[in-house]
């Protein structure tokens, strides 16, 4: 009796050992804007420009979304981006005090930076980002980064989403099968053209980050999923 019951632990043990091996390790990658910022950069920074310079809104954002495309593939740098927006709006800002004010309307997302922090440790993370330049840097010094495997920026690409070589990178990237790999993006365009790379999209709002935790959790632990 004694020898059966050990017989059948030792072959549970066993058969439990096997699924563990037989399991497919899970990842994922996430987009910058939207999902790590509470709502659009683009639309904070445009709108803090225009307060400051004292101008319509609608007369920065005219320029800036016109041209913003040159820095989202690293054609411009951000000062000669500026310079173009100062002729076109007459706005009288200094480039060092619209650098500032540009990397100062990053409003972040707590909740989405405490799940990078407690991910597991085994789970490779990767960023795709429409970026610009200097702001990829600022975000790559950011200490809370150091958690990600893998950083792609448009600006240092030259592509950006959701054009499928923007998706081959960060598959290149992450160093695994785009398959094993959630990607989470704000924008449903992107999850669509993530998905035809062979990814898993999750489709994310800030408003409802109680509800993606627990999808990324199965997504990640399939087995445990309730």
């Amino acid at each position: 009796m004694h020898l059966n019951s050990a017989s059948t632990a030792a072959g549970r043990m066993r058969h439990n050992r096997a699924m563990s091996d037989s399991v497919v390790a899970r990842h994922v990658a996430f987009d910058w804007g939207g999902v790590f910022t509470v709502g659009t950069f683009d639309g904070r920074s445009t709108q803090n420009v225009a307060e400051r310079g004292g101008l319509p809104v609608e007369r920065i954002r005219d320029s800036y979304f016109r041209h913003v495309r040159q820095l989202e593939v690293g054609a411009w740098t951000l000062e000669q981006f500026w310079d173009v927006m100062v002729q076109e709006t007459g706005v009288t800002l200094p480039y060092p005090e619209f650098e500032a004010l540009y990397l100062g309307s990053i409003l972040d997302n707590p909740a989405m930076y405490h799940t990078l922090a407690v991910l597991p440790g085994h789970v490779r993370v990767g960023l795709l980002s429409n970026n610009y330049p200097v702001v990829s840097d600022h975000l790559r010094a950011d200490s809370r980064f150091a958690r990600f495997d893998a950083l792609v920026f448009s600006n240092e690409l030259g592509h950006k989403k959701p054009a499928p070589e923007a998706f081959a990178a960060l598959e290149a990237a992450m160093g695994v099968p785009a398959a094993q790999v959630a990607f989470v993006d704000d924008v449903q365009e992107n999850i669509d053209a993530a998905r035809a790379a062979g990814f898993h999209g999750l489709l994310y709002h800030h408003e409802h980050h109680a509800a993606f935790e627990r999808e990324l959790a199965g997504w990640l632990s399939p087995g445990l999923s309730g």
